[in-house]
């Protein structure tokens, strides 16, 4: 946070305000926290955490059968 809000000047109290409005937003609803999971802390709060891992499990694993199939068809040319 400080790298964020500390660099910057600020001329009036209303524009810091603004700016840890915008980075507690950033942090919560769109920064990716290794520590849950590369979730949001959002979707985490919302229960949306396990539906958001399970996407991803499948995501992986189409993506895996398509690079072995891929693999399998240049192997056999």
């Amino acid at each position: 946070m400080k790298n964020v809000v500390k660099l910057d000047n600020y001329f009036s109290p209303g524009q810091l305000e603004e700016k840890l409005k915008e980075f507690v937003h950033y942090y919560n609803y769109e920064r990716f926290h290794e520590s849950i999971n590369n979730l949001t802390p959002t979707e985490v709060y919302y229960g949306k955490g396990e539906q958001k891992l399970k996407q991803r499990k499948t995501l992986k694993n189409n993506t895996l059968n398509a690079r072995k199939k891929q693999y399998q068809k240049f192997n056999l040319n």
